[in-house]
C-alpha cells in the first residue's frame, strides 16, 4: 500500500511540474545575455573559502583584511564576476564562506581571487572547483538588493 501511495504521488507530482513548465516561454535574447546553453545552464566557478595558514591574532590587522575582503567582493559583485558569496556558520571542516564565480576558467579565477587580501594574506585559503548551474544565477543579485534594509 506504502508503494503504491508514494507511486500515486510520483506520478501526479510530475503532472503538475509538467503543468507547470508548459506555460513558460523561451526566452532567446536573454539566454544568450547569460550566456546559456540549451538547457538554460552555464559554467562557473565554485570557492570554497577555508580557515588560511595564516594564524595572527592581531585584531587590527584582520580588521583591516576583512574589511577589504568585503570591499573586494562588492567590486567583483558590480563587475558581474561573482555572483554568490556568503559566509558559512560554524563547522568543523574550517569551511568560512562560498564564492561562485562568472568565470569559465580557473586560472580566470585565481586571478580574481588574487585581489582578495584575505586570501592574499593566507587568512583565507581557496578550494576551487568547476561548476555548472543555472545561467540565470546572476539575476538574483538586483532582487537582493531591492530586499536588503540599507545600513546607515
Amino acid at each position: 500500500m506504502k508503494n503504491l501511495l508514494f507511486t500515486i504521488l510520483l506520478f501526479s507530482g510530475g503532472f503538475v511540474v509538467s503543468a507547470q513548465e508548459s506555460g513558460k516561454v523561451y526566452n532567446k535574447a536573454l539566454a544568450d545575455s547569460l550566456g546559456a546553453d540549451k538547457y538554460g545552464m552555464k559554467s562557473y566557478i565554485f570557492v570554497i573559502l577555508k580557515t588560511g595558514s595564516n594564524t595572527t591574532t592581531d585584531k587590527d590587522k584582520l580588521s583591516l583584511l576583512f574589511r577589504r575582503h568585503m570591499e573586494n567582493i562588492g567590486r567583483l559583485a558590480k563587475e558581474g564576476k561573482l555572483v554568490v558569496a556568503g559566509p558559512f556558520k560554524k563547522n568543523d571542516k574550517s569551511f568560512r564562506g562560498i564564492f561562485i564565480l562568472n568565470v569559465r576558467t580557473v586560472e580566470e579565477a585565481k586571478a580574481l581571487l588574487d585581489t582578495d587580501p584575505a586570501i592574499k594574506e593566507k587568512v583565507l585559503d581557496a578550494e576551487i572547483l568547476e561548476w555548472y548551474g543555472s545561467a540565470a544565477l546572476p539575476m538574483y543579485l538586483p532582487y537582493h538588493g531591492k530586499i536588503e534594509e540599507q545600513q546607515p
